[in-house]
């Protein structure tokens, strides 16, 4: 026979302050763990909708970045005429890329930060579909012009529509703002890949990397085959989407870990709160758990009972966090990205999976808390509870 779920409402309403005190700790807990998880989803989310199905990135062979790679412009002709390339009248959809990390000041603070520099091809856009001018211009071929991403230009002083700066040994006019959509590409500087290569004094055929826009999603394979068995290339391909991801690894591992790390830690006093709170109920209501159980409960419906009193502490203060965190979805930061040296803006994202595994967060260490204090519950001796009646 299990004891009615109002005894244990009651009981949490008459013993409120106590209550409220194990609900905090864990709504705080859950709100870290909710948060920093929505953080990596955030800074994943921005890099892996940087790629495209359609697009296939060809770096040197062996590079994990663009940072570390190099092709030349013979290979580039070579890519032009492989199967699956798509093409816009008599030009090839790919844009052969020079990258580079130059340094600015942010604005909220004034010191120094990473900024990836991507020279790009003419054609850039219609490689990369969801990139458009929002205000201003396309630079000019053979100018030191900057288009500049809405998040870098909202970011680091000095990058505003018409404003000069200096940078790589160069002076540079920022002639058009660019909407990426909220990829990866909103941090970043474009310009004329030539322009970048001459200023940083590089040879003029070469790359770091080569986008292309395949005819359809189903051509990478077939482009992939025959580009990695020319015995003239020394070259790797990569879907977009998944050279993206990948890029992604580092941070999202490591913010993960130092959250799991911290809520593990806050965890443990939270636990500590709920075990106190409930055998504070206990040592209170010795003689209702002596009456219960003298009117014929078993030890395993006292068991249950006090185990679900401190559930529905826990499931509280897992609502409580999961509300408290949910402002933070949208808000945009930053952070470095280790696989290019390079800050990169994104935003938290706080999807309903996460509440879910807040709230089971939070029920486990309700069941942790409350284990121990119920089976003392039903533990306790009747006789010796009743006396004094």
């Amino acid at each position: 026979m299990a004891i009615p779920l109002v005894y244990n409402l009651r009981s949490i309403k008459a013993r409120w302050t106590s209550a409220i005190v194990a609900v905090l700790g864990i709504a705080g807990t859950v709100g870290v763990f909710v948060a920093m998880l929505s953080l990596a989803r955030g800074f994943r989310a921005t890099l892996v909708s940087s790629g495209s199905e359609d697009n296939a990135i060809v770096l040197r062979a062996g590079a994990t970045s663009e940072i570390g790679s190099a092709i030349t412009l013979d290979t580039v002709k070579v890519l032009e005429d492989a199967p699956g390339v798509a093409w816009a009248g008599n030009h090839p959809l790919i844009t052969s890329e020079v990258v580079v990390v130059a340094t600015f000041p942010l604005r909220s603070t004034g010191t120094d930060a990473n900024v990836q520099v991507r020279g790009v091809s003419p054609n850039v856009f219609d490689i990369r579909k969801n990139v458009k001018i929002v205000q201003g211009r396309m630079f000019q071929l053979g100018l030191p012009e900057l288009i500049v991403g809405k998040s870098a230009s909202l970011s680091y002083s000095g990058l505003t529509l018409g404003n000069s700066v200096d940078f790589g040994g160069g002076h540079w006019k920022v002639v058009g703002i660019f909407d990426a959509g909220g990829t990866a590409f909103d941090s970043e500087l474009w310009c004329d890949a030539g322009i970048l290569d001459d200023v940083y004094k590089q040879p003029s055929d070469l790359f770091q990397s080569a986008t292309i826009h395949l005819t359809s999603a189903s051509a990478y394979q077939q482009f992939k085959n025959s580009v990695t068995s020319d015995p003239r290339l020394n070259v790797e391909v990569r879907r977009e989407i998944d050279y993206y991801a990948g890029q992604s690894q580092v941070l999202t591992i490591l913010i993960t870990i130092l959250g799991s790390l911290i809520a593990a830690i806050m965890a443990i006093g939270a636990v500590f709160g709920a075990l106190n709170t409930m055998y504070s109920a206990i040592a209170e209501r010795g003689r209702e758990i002596a009456t219960i159980r003298a009117l014929g409960f078993s030890g395993s419906s006292v068991v249950i009972s006090f185990l679900l009193e401190a559930l529905l502490i826990a499931f509280a203060g897992g609502v409580v966090g999961c509300i408290a965190v949910l402002p933070l979805n949208g808000l945009t930061t930053g952070a470095m990205n280790w696989q290019t040296f390079s800050r990169l803006t994104f935003a938290f994202k706080i999807t309903p999976d996460l509440l879910g595994m807040g709230l089971l967060f939070a029920l486990i260490m309700g069941a942790f808390g409350g284990m121990l204090p119920a089976i003392r519950a039903a533990r306790r001796e009747i006789a010796p509870s009743l006396r004094g009646l």
